[in-house]
């Protein structure tokens, strides 16, 4: 039936076929049959920027439960102080419902596509991948690439299910650059829109709009629910940028089968709407959600089923914060890792599986995990990694998270031989979402989370090399142990990442993983460990480093830790940057040490000047010469 509804839809939907900076989608965004097989609008835009990262914006329309600061931020992955800075509202004020919200992201290469992460817990049965994309996220998602990102069937979604949204977001391209666009906008139509009035209200050329989305006349038709790129010169802020018009006349939000009036050269043209399309959407929706409802009785039952499993005491602590978890049987985990065989083993306590058709890691371990489950379904951020689900049996914990195809960053250093190893532009990619993560959990979760353990091991890299942060088991709140003396600290901790206040007088705060960040950024730049031997001898690589550059001539010597295989790509200006920038993190005064919002931001700017000398782009898939 789903398929059958959605060829109907099919026929009503206008997909252009241009070629430009972006490409306008069209109608084709409401099809959740896309097939990313090519570059195509409907799906999300193209990576044929000058850059593989940037700054970018969104326009969102507040909504209930979505108008707040911090709801907003959560939804979609942003830095609330930046939000609430570039509207001009108090972190603490309620918007009015529809306020366009100018919303910053960071947008970045994935594949062949741009796009800004978020994730999105389902908090309802009746969610379909059309609703989510759609009425959640305005359309700002597409459906088709929610389907895509996740793997799940239309029918498999369920409350509590955590999905990954790619948001639709752009790059300037190099002929834009030069012709002094420094950021683009993504712009959802509404009703009575046109192309040129929403270039007057961002201050943008309306030529400049055309060329960046491809149209080939003035003035074209445009549809409600799509998005458009705003070409912008300066930094978009609500009180200088957004000029705001009323609506065309005998118009309203809550009447969309009216006629607009769109006024030409000389002449008036008269769009009706596509009422077909809307209201075939709709039905299309609804049998969905009836669908859904039918089959929820019986999910809960299961689920219910599977709980009973699970000893009383897990249930019940991971049952007060997160009801929606998936509760795994352990026979089901013994047919996901064929009964945890040595061919898929990942490391010593942790195996590949499938479950539900879906690749995974399932970790086991002897401790408690309540507080990490609790912790992870809590947050909301591309670069953790993902909990899925978790098991009990007899004595032991199984945790099942998404599956990272590249492995840890420390696994990753040591391939020499690959391609993207030898790349400037991927190393700075990985610490900039490391820092992104850090910079999450230091500032947006509440309490503040302190990680602890941060290494490249715990450090994990998906198919794309995006990394996002593991190990969460030891993950709390700023404090003082008082628990364990130095000694124990040293025995437990990660050796060569722990600070200096951390091993003596167990200071938990924000500091501490600034410093383990500035260990990991030097193994990114050396390819060496945190701790290794060198004339058989057991050396810190921090140590190593910070005594190379009190010699006087310590920037000459640092030619010699710099990893061999970046050697011919390599920039000693580069290197100087980011060995100073680690420096500053390893700084012995907790005080002294950049914040990671610092850190992030400094780390964008070398990513920019990188992307400009490096011949290695990631295009499509492979890299292009």
């Amino acid at each position: 039936m789903n398929q059958l509804l959605l060829s109907l839809l099919f026929l009503f939907y206008l997909s252009p076929n241009l070629h430009a900076q972006q490409s306008y989608s069209g109608n084709a965004v409401m099809d959740c049959d896309n097939s990313d097989a090519g570059p195509s609008p409907a799906f999300l835009y193209t990576c044929n920027g000058k850059n593989r990262s940037c700054q970018a914006f969104l326009i969102y329309k507040s909504q209930p439960p979505y108008n707040t600061i911090s709801s907003i931020s959560n939804l979609l992955s942003a830095d609330p102080l930046e939000l609430a800075r570039i509207n001009n509202f108090s972190s603490s004020a309620v918007f009015p419902t529809d306020k366009e919200v100018i919303v910053p992201v960071l947008c970045s290469c994935s594949g062949k596509y741009y796009q800004a992460n978020t994730s999105y817990t389902i908090p309802s049965n009746y969610d379909t991948y059309f609703t989510i994309a759609n009425y959640t996220f305005e359309g700002l998602a597409t459906c088709s690439s929610l389907i895509h990102e996740n793997n799940y069937s239309e029918f498999g979604l369920d409350i509590g299910m955590e999905l990954q949204v790619p948001l639709r977001c752009a790059c300037p391209t190099s002929n834009q650059t030069k012709n002094g666009t420094k950021y683009l906008l993504s712009y959802l139509i509404s009703w009575g829109d046109e192309v040129r009035n929403v270039s007057r209200r961002f201050n943008a050329s309306t030529n400049s709009v055309t060329y960046a989305n491809g149209f080939t006349e003035d003035n074209p038709t445009v549809f409600p629910f799509t998005t458009i790129l705003i070409p912008l010169s300066n930094q978009p802020s609500s009180s200088q940028t957004i000029i705001h018009y009323p609506l065309p006349p005998n118009s309203s939000p809550s009447n969309p089968f009216h006629r607009i009036e769109r006024p030409g050269k000389g002449s008036q043209r008269t769009i009706t709407i596509g009422i077909s399309l809307l209201v075939m959407s709709f039905i299309l929706s609804m049998v969905l959600l009836l669908y859904k409802k039918k089959l929820c009785g019986a999910r809960k039952d299961g689920k219910e089923k599977n709980i009973l499993s699970m000893s009383e005491e897990f249930r019940h602590r991971v049952a007060e914060v997160d009801q929606g978890l998936k509760i795994y049987k352990f026979e089901e985990l013994r047919v996901a890792t064929k009964d945890f065989s040595t061919e898929n083993r990942l490391s010593c306590s942790v195996y590949q599986g499938v479950l539900g058709g879906q690749v995974v890691a399932i970790k086991k371990t002897s401790k408690d995990v309540s507080n990490e489950v609790i912790f992870l379904r809590k947050t909301n951020h591309f670069n953790l990694i993902r909990l899925y689900a978790a098991c009990k049996h007899q004595e032991g914990f199984y945790l099942i998270y998404e599956f990272m195809e590249n492995g840890s960053l420390r696994d990753w250093l040591c391939r020499k031989d690959c391609l993207e190893v030898q790349s400037w532009n991927f190393r700075i990619q990985i610490a900039l979402d490391v820092a992104n993560g850090l910079h999450y959990l230091h500032n947006f979760t509440d309490p503040i989370c302190v990680h602890k353990r941060i290494c490249s091991s715990n450090v994990l890299l998906n198919r794309h090399l995006r990394a996002k942060i593991a190990n969460f088991s030891c993950a709390n709140s700023a404090k003082q142990e008082e628990y364990m003396n130095s000694s124990m600290r040293l025995a437990l901790g990660e050796k060569g990442y722990m600070a200096p206040e951390y091993i003596e007088y167990g200071l938990v705060a924000p500091e501490i993983d600034v410093y383990a960040f500035g260990v990991v950024l030097l193994e990114l730049v050396t390819g060496k460990e945190a701790v290794f031997i060198q004339d058989e001898e057991e050396m810190q690589l921090s140590e190593a480093i910070i005594s190379i550059m009190e010699e006087d001539d310590g920037e000459a010597e640092l030619g010699g830790l710099v990893d061999p295989c970046l050697m011919e790509k390599c920039s000693m200006k580069l290197v100087l940057r980011l060995v100073k920038l680690s420096l500053a993190c390893l700084e012995q005064e907790p005080e002294s040490r950049p914040s990671m919002g610092e850190l992030v931001s400094s780390l964008l700017k070398i990513q920019v000047d990188v992307q400009k000398s490096e011949p290695y782009l990631w295009r499509g898939g492979q890299f292009l010469m």
